[in-house]
């Protein structure tokens, strides 16, 4: 039983390391990509664009109208600033995002196919009667 308990202790502990660094570093990841994307970091300085700013959702990119013009804005409320681009720069970020899913999954994938590799011969084997010693 020992044996059991040693690879699932090592995929719990992947996986609760993968959703953690998931969550504390998710809105920097967009931050990251949206700049990569071509997203300007613009700091609201009138009131029409502060009030904007609170409406709209955290680590959510999210389509406005601002004077007749489309823009895409992901807000950054704490730091009172907000990234902004235009259709072709929300192509980019789409594009970027899903290339890093892809990225990610593949990465899950590898680590899922050594963890099922490490020392499975050592719970001593399964041959057609079962596993030895539990018949």
């Amino acid at each position: 039983m020992k044996h059991i308990l040693t690879p699932i202790k090592y995929l719990t502990v992947i996986a609760s390391l993968v959703l953690a660094a998931g969550c504390a570093t998710e809105l920097q990841d967009q931050e990251n990509l949206a700049t990569a994307a071509g997203f300007k970091v613009i700091t609201p300085t009138k009131s029409d664009q502060q009030a904007i700013l609170a409406r709209l959702p955290a680590g959510k990119v999210t389509p406005i109208t601002y004077h007749g013009k489309s823009y895409y804005v992901l807000p950054d409320v704490k730091n009172n600033r907000a990234y902004v681009g235009r259709d072709k720069e929300y192509q980019a970020y789409q594009q970027l995002r899903l290339a890093r899913q892809i990225s990610n999954d593949n990465l899950m994938a590898a680590q899922m196919n050594e963890m099922n590799s490490l020392n499975w011969g050592a719970w001593g084997g399964w041959g057609m009667a079962g596993p030895v010693g539990f018949w």
